[in-house]
């Protein structure tokens, strides 16, 4: 099967991240999530956070970039100004790590105020970004 034309790609994965942002929007809304409802929840950031970092890469690409890494794309996308804040995106993706330890209430809890309060922001600036280009 041939590549996709890069301007299709990063379209094809904007529809991607769309499904996933959504789903981590709508969980965010739950007051008081259980937990499996919190599990949840990073569960969709990571997808949305996985899909971003993809996305920039895609249309990074499109724009004549060469970008190999998820700490290429942010850097690259911050300069190109796809990105508002070059640094919070690199903390989430250094913070992803965290993620992989939600087994842990005192962590997942903290991840989980960390998505709410610096994460999902950086997502909604990146999703109006590449909505206003579709």
């Amino acid at each position: 099967m041939a590549d996709l034309a890069p301007d299709i790609r990063w379209k094809q994965r904007f529809q991607n991240y769309e499904k996933a942002y959504y789903l981590l929007e709508r969980t965010l809304e739950i007051q008081s999530p259980s937990e499996a409802e919190r599990a949840g929840l990073i569960q969709f950031f990571e997808m949305s956070f996985e899909l971003a970092w993809k996305l920039m890469s895609d249309y990074l690409r499109d724009e004549g970039f060469v970008v190999n890494s998820p700490r290429e794309a942010i850097k690259q996308a911050f300069q190109s100004n796809v990105l508002l804040d070059g640094h919070a995106w690199l903390e989430a993706l250094n913070d992803r790590n965290l993620t992989a330890h939600t087994y842990e209430e005192a962590t997942a809890a903290k991840v989980e105020q960390k998505i709410k309060q610096a994460y999902y922001p950086l997502l909604k600036q990146l999703y109006g970004f590449f909505k206003e280009r579709l």
